[in-house]
């Protein structure tokens, strides 16, 4: 019975069809996609008008010149993809359009001069491609009723303007405009096209006078193509599009960038190749998610890179080729995910030292640098041993001196202890995959054998019970080894882990599932284990394990089903036990197992794992010999004397013998190559009991003659001729993975990386079948399910009788495990020879790198670490904050607020003000009159005309009132961002209110976005002390899980100073109150109607200062101004046991002091500026200031915390280690009564020392 009718798709890419087309497609009737790429067709083959239910079909890259005919009865299609062939608008008729399925078409890299006739009519498709061809205009009613188009592609053509209905493509998100003589067409449809994610507009002639500048309105657009077009400069509306992710400006005249490339936050690829950039902007260094950085062919040395470079994370590729760089900065290797750098065709002197540290480079590219001299790598016993950590000096006395301190008196050397510390570093961060390592490792254990050789050279230097090796060879039962299977290929993750039955069947000694279509259906001759998988009452997952015993199943198989049991139990860790059955003697619980009876099969379907004893029966082959690409094939041809040609190597098997031809002009590589086949299919196929002859032209034997069906005589009197193409090529295989699905079958070619056929493109669980011309194999993978097996048998078949191919052709069936030499020789090195470099001895690889300091300069890599030796900054005085908090308020004229709702900015009402929310975004528009200072008293002012003293006293007054200096007007527009709020707010107010607000008040605006706990100063003034912030949103009524109003509990506090004074509401918990603040606790009551009532609690630390303690009931007083709310204030020790402790969760201990608040320290640890700085930030610290990429040093006064972040690269990690050692020693002689200890902490994993330090901790903002 064929197989062709239930055949759903087919993929004959590559086969040559050019002479006849297999007539044997009519029969495929159910067949829906079929792929005939680079098959030679010349015309549409007559055959595909009766697949009437064909829906995807694609003929590129074929000789077509017309499609007349069968294509337009396709009434299913439903894609058609034409590309690259000889297309001409005669040979299209007007009917194909009239294909009411079709979605897809592409007719690219034709010959056509306009738009196809009819092709309006296609008003299903959403897919047009129109590229590579000659049109020089597009017809109005094309875009009148292709409305529903997604992707439209005209590059390469000859357009000069685009019709008006363009903009009626209102759900397009793909145009292609490339190479099209644009220049005076404005685009002035782009804002109807709101649903484009990607432009592209190469090669356009685009100026900064023709810059569609609507661009910015794109609010989905993902990926611009700009280049090769005469830009200078980028317009700012490509700057505002911050949606981007892929841009390229390539091939234009661009000399800078702005700073406002910081917007494009979701940029991942960024092409500037081959442009006149001197230099890149420091702004580069703000995108968090660049991974592709392109600046060939531009002019940058090394001040044109910012050295901040090493910020961006995510870099995985870095190419500066054609540069002026004669060094390049060390924050390049500190981009921890680089995995390829080009720094050829530069002036190149030397690299940074770190260039050594990167361990993911996978490429390095440094050609055309003749100055170049690389740095050495550093030396793993001066790393050890030498205080130089990454050429940076991290002891006391040297860092001091940097930083221009006083240098105490060295201290005496001790024994350093165990640092416990830096063991906990080292097993947080994992074990290392370095490849330096390794190799380190490979080094050491060529020394070590090499060592043994050397003590091995005195024989009598062996120890007294020592032997030497015995050269004798062991016996052969003295080789059996039991073999170490592995599980995990028989029993896949998933088996166990689902309710249901799995069943194995036992073949060649190892386990194979079946498909569920055969459960319950056992041959006798055969054993099976099966396994029951269900939930228990408490829903955790029990198994049952059965093995089936066949009355005809031989003895290995029914050892192999017991033992593989056992072990499938302990594979998924069961503690049920095995339960045998037999055939005939099945329990009802296994009987119970299937939903229908147990039916036995006659006979046996596996193989047995023991060898039986019969006669091969092999087929007589002759095989070409020839090198194609960097291996060695073996090519079937016809076993005649014919076939020998004198320039070239054959092999002839017999079976069990193998003769080597080599003709009098054959290649000596080929024939030591040929022999060298014969001896692998020797082994591996025929258990070395075949016999090897070598045949050289003009001596060959009778044997051989005799293979070839000739004799010796008629050898003689037709003597080989050369008819071998010189350029002889053999058919590119094809290999075709068969898919098997409900009543259908599916042959799609594998997709081979770089057009290389490798052999780990098999896959155990599948069946392929490899199509080579000659000969056709199919692969059977050992979990490859028996239908599919089946069905791959009779596919193999019917695809062989279906293209003309030589006699000699064969199919041939190849089990996983056991493939013949002639089919790996198809694959690119699969069991080749590898070359190994014995000459290198143990004292030459000593030898190594010990010349390397004469011709390598050590690099001094530079460091700031003078933030860990400087004073902690003191408190702002009371008088002082006063009085900066009068002077700005007097300042400001007017302020307006207005906070996001519904998408959109409305004002905030009078008594919100002061009032924020971590969920909400608010702007503030603030206006200040700065007074202008009057002149000294004496300075000559007046104007010369003033003397004039014919003017009339009008115009003197006038006069006077001009020479009045102006105050100034500034006006600042603020945006807060709280915590838990996204950037929807921040595009909101870009494209909305500060359009607005730059219309109004022009240049004199200034934008300053802050977020939550790190306002400046003077904003932070304008709330005299009432900065309120509470969790979630305005609008929403937080509840609790039972659905009761929440306790609400606020911690007042400043940080270094009055101005910082913030009120922050907290989770509601005894532990956080503290005697030295001052607290309030709102406590609501169930009311059955819905007014707020309840009380509030006013808690007053014994330590609180009187100001604060003033300002907190005056602040609760507003808060919380209601008939129905009761405010008591509690001294510390006053509390009462109902309400108070009731609502914190009840009394717990807390901390009776902040002395801690005199010494809080916070530094952060970065190489953001090309070499490792310590920065500290200032007093108002918060916990956002927790960089993810960096690592913090927080020191408390009794405690120093190396807090690290979730991506920080390991460089900074040990830097910032070493630098935390330091500062430690620096206090123990500043303030030796104060001696501090370090620990590690991590995010997330923070413990309660470290958290009090930051006002206001809560979980950490997610960054989406």
């Amino acid at each position: 019975m064929s197989v062709l009718p239930f055949i759903r798709g087919v993929d004959f890419t590559k086969n040559d069809f050019s002479q006849t087309f297999p007539s044997s497609m009519r029969q495929m009737s159910r067949v829906q996609w079929l792929t005939l790429d680079h098959t030679q067709l010349q015309e549409v083959p007559e055959e595909l008008g009766q697949l009437q239910k064909l829906e995807h079909l694609s003929l590129n890259h074929n000789q077509l010149e017309k499609i007349f005919g069968e294509l337009t009865e396709l009434t299913c299609l439903r894609s058609l993809d034409l590309r690259h062939n000889q297309l001409k608008n005669s040979g299209i008729p007007p009917e194909l359009f009239h294909l009411e399925e079709l979605t897809t078409l592409d007719l690219s890299h034709n010959k056509l001069k306009e738009v196809p006739d009819g092709l309006d009519r296609a008003k299903n498709l959403i897919v047009l491609n129109l590229s590579h061809n000659q049109i020089e205009c597009i017809p109005t009613p094309l875009f009148i009723h292709l409305t529903d188009l997604l992707f439209l592609d005209l590059s390469h053509n000859r357009l000069e303007t685009l019709p008006p209905q363009t903009r009626r493509l209102t759900n397009l998100k793909t145009l292609d405009l490339s190479h099209n003589p644009l220049e005076l067409f404005q685009l002035r449809q782009l804002p109807s096209l709101q649903s484009l994610e990607v432009l592209k507009m190469s090669g356009t002639q685009r100026t900064l006078l023709n810059f569609p500048t609507s661009l910015d309105s794109l609010a989905n657009l993902c990926e611009l193509d700009l280049s090769h077009n005469s830009l200078p400069k980028l317009p700012d509306c490509v700057y505002n599009v911050t949606t981007l992710v892929r841009l390229n400006l390539s091939d234009n005249e661009i000399n800078e960038l702005s700073s406002s490339m910081e917007s494009w936050q979701r940029l991942e690829s960024l092409n500037l190749c081959r442009n006149q950039l001197t230099a890149l902007p420091a702004a580069l260094c703000k995108l968090p998610k660049l991974r592709r950085l392109f600046v060939n062919d531009n002019k940058l040395n090394f001040e044109g890179i910012p050295s901040g470079i090493g910020k961006l994370g995510a870099l995985e590729v870095f190419s500066a080729a054609n540069n002026l760089l004669e060094m390049v900065p060390e924050g390049v290797c500190r981009c921890g995910a680089l995995k390829q750098l080009n720094l050829s065709c530069n002036r190149l002197i030397t690299l940074p030292d770190a260039i050594h540290l990167l361990e993911g480079l996978d490429q390095l590219d440094l050609r055309n640098n003749p100055d170049l001299v690389m740095p050495p790598k550093p030396s793993e016993a001066s790393k050890a041993t030498s205080l130089e950590f990454y050429n940076i000096d991290f002891s006391l006395q040297t860092q001091l001196r940097l930083a221009g301190a006083a240098v105490p008196p060295s201290m005496p050397a001790t024994a350093t202890p165990k640092d416990s510390t830096a063991r906990k570093i080292r097993l947080r961060r994992g074990p290392r995959s370095d490849g330096d390592q390794d190799a380190a490792k490979v080094l050491k254990g060529m020394k070590d054998v090499a060592k043994d050789k050397d003590n091995e050279g005195e024989a009598l230097g062996l120890p007294e019970d020592g032997k030497p090796e015995s050269l004798k060879p062991k016996r052969w039962d003295e080789s059996l080894e039991k073999p170490q299977l592995d599980y995990s290929k028989f029993f896949e993750k998933e088996d166990g882990q689902q309710p249901g039955l799995t069943i194995w069947e036992i073949e060649n000694f190892l386990p194979n599932k079946i498909e569920e279509v055969v459960h319950g259906k056992f041959y006798e001759g055969d054993c099976y284990i099966v396994l029951k998988t269900r939930y228990d009452d408490l829903g955790n997952l029990t198994w049952e394990i059965f093995f089936w015993i066949g009355n005809e199943a031989t003895l290995d198989k029914r050892a192999c089903a017991a033992i593989h049991a056992v072990n499938l139990r302990n594979y998924l860790g069961a503690r049920c036990r095995t339960i045998r059955e037999e055939q005939g003697d099945e329990s009802d619980e296994f009987l119970a197992l299937f939903d229908t009876e147990v039916i036995y099969i006659e006979g046996g379907r596996t193989a047995t794992g023991f060898y039986n004893i019969e006669e091969m029966i092999h087929i007589t082959r002759l095989y070409l010999v020839h090198a194609y690409g960097a291996t060695v094939h073996l090519e079937p041809v016809a076993v005649t004397l014919a076939s020998l040609d004198p320039r070239h190597a054959f092999v002839l098997d017999l079976g069990s013998r193998i003769h080597i031809w080599l003709g009098k002009s054959s290649k000596n590589t080929l024939n030591s190559k040929a022999r060298l086949m014969a001896e692998k299919i020797n082994k591996t196929e025929r258990k070395n009991k075949c016999e090897i002859n070598v045949e050289r032209q003009g001596e060959e034997s009778a044997e051989f003659w005799q293979g070839l069906d000739v004799t010796a005589e008629e050898a003689a009197a037709q003597p080989p001729e050369e008819h071998v193409p010189d350029d002889y090529q053999p058919v590119q295989p094809r290999l075709y993975q068969v898919q098997l699905g409900m009543g259908y079958l599916e042959l799609p070619q594998v997709e081979l990386p770089e057009q290389k056929l490798c052999h780990t493109l098999l896959n155990s669980k599948h069946v392929y079948i490899l199509d080579c011309y000659t000969d056709l194999f199919v692969w059977f993978g050992k979990k490859s399910t028996r239908l599919v097996r089946a069905a791959a048998v009779k596919l193999s078949r019917e695809l062989f009788n279906m293209m003309d191919r030589p006699e000699c052709a064969l199919v041939m069936r190849v089990p996983e495990g056991n493939e013949m030499q002639i089919f790996r020789t198809k694959f690119l090195g699969w069991d080749e020879v590898m070359a190994v470099d014995f000459t290198r001895t143990a004292k030459s690889v000593a030898k190594t790198g010990a010349n390397l300091t004469q011709w390598a300069r050590q690099q001094e890599t530079r460091t700031d670490l003078a933030a860990l030796f400087m004073p902690r900054q003191s408190a702002m005085p009371l008088a002082e904050a006063e009085q900066l908090e009068e002077e700005w308020n007097y300042d400001l004229e007017m302020m307006e607020a207005f906070v996001l709702e519904n998408k959109k900015f409305v004002r905030l009402p009078e008594e919100e003000l002061g009032h924020f929310y971590t969920g909400e975004c608010y702007v503030f528009l603030c206006r200040y009159c700065i007074p202008v200072e009057e002149p000294e008293a004496g300075e000559d002012t007046a104007d010369p005309a003033t003397a004039d003293e014919s003017r009339n006293p009008s115009q003197q007054q006038l006069h006077q009132q001009q020479q009045q200096p102006e105050d100034e007007i500034q006006c600042v527009v603020y945006f807060w961002q709280g915590r838990n709020a996204g950037n929807m707010g921040w595009l909101t107010f870009t494209f909305t209110l500060q359009k607005k607000f730059k219309a109004m008040f022009g240049e004199e605006l200034e934008v300053m976005r802050i977020f939550q706990q790190q306002e400046n100063l003077k904003f932070m003034s304008h709330f005299k002390r009432k900065f309120i912030i509470h969790t979630g949103k305005r609008k929403d009524k937080a509840v609790t899980a039972e659905g009761k109003a929440p306790v609400e509990f606020f911690h007042l506090r400043s940080n270094g100073g009055a101005l910082t004074t913030r009120l922050i509401q907290i989770n509601p918990d005894a532990v956080h109150l503290n005697s030295a603040f001052c607290y309030i606790l709102h406590v609501p009551f169930e009311t059955e109607d819905e007014s707020q009532s309840g009380i509030v609690y006013v808690w007053l630390g014994n330590k609180a200062c009187n100001e604060e303690a003033k300002l907190v009931q005056d602040i609760a007083e507003q808060m919380f101004n209601s008939p129905w709310v009761s405010l008591q204030i509690l001294n510390e020790g006053d509390e009462p046991e109902n309400f108070f402790w009731v609502a914190l969760g009840g009394r717990k201990p807390y901390d009776t002091d902040a002395e801690y608040m005199n010494y809080t320290r916070l530094f952060r640890c970065s190489n953001e500026r090309g070499y490792y700085t310590v920065a500290e930030k200032c007093a108002d610290f918060c916990q956002d200031d927790l960089a993810d990429d960096d690592i913090m040093i927080l020191d408390n006064g009794e405690h120093v915390f190396l807090w690290m972040g979730p991506r920080c690269s390991e460089v900074e990690v040990k830097l910032a280690y070493k630098s935390a050692q330091v500062y430690i020693q620096h206090m123990r002689i500043k303030q030796p009564e104060r001696p501090r200890k370090l620990f590690l902490t991590m995010k997330n994993k923070e413990s309660r020392r470290f958290t009090k330090c930051f006002h206001g901790w809560s979980a950490f903002k997610v960054y989406i």
